[in-house]
């Protein structure tokens, strides 16, 4: 049986993953040649995508190790919620620092990519502790 909290947040991130989707058509455009976007673009959009799926799955995954360890407070928020967050600012952080007509570098946006990869490594470490110690 999956707490409450696992439960609430694989539904939202089932809902999420259809997001992706969105994203899957829109390099389906940018492979056909229907989507004009500088290779720069075209490697960030893929980056973008890849880690959204992905990282959708693993804050998935996470939800049924967060339910096995006996963490409590902001360390169970971590270990529950961080992947998830990362999944969200790590892809929009690609996506967010392409935009922009014939785009050849990132622009400031490219933060959001480092943000998502810390919270990424919080959250990890804090669901791997909590398993090694409950």
């Amino acid at each position: 049986m999956l707490s409450d909290e696992s439960r609430i947040l694989a539904g939202i991130l089932m809902l999420a993953l259809v997001t992706v989707e969105t994203g899957g058509l829109y390099l389906l455009k940018i492979v056909r040649g229907r989507a004009e976007v500088t290779p720069f673009q075209e490697k960030f959009a893929r980056a973008g995508h890849a880690h959204a799926g992905v990282l959708l799955l693993l804050a998935l995954i996470c939800q049924l190790f967060a339910d096995a360890t006996t963490q409590t407070g902001v360390v169970d928020w971590l270990s529950r919620s961080a992947v998830a967050v990362a999944a969200l600012l790590m892809p929009a952080g690609f996506f967010f620092a392409s935009m922009g007509a014939g785009r050849t570098s990132p622009n400031r946006l490219i933060v959001m990519v480092f943000a998502g990869a810390a919270l990424l490594a919080v959250g990890l470490s804090s669901l791997g502790i909590g398993l090694l110690t409950a």
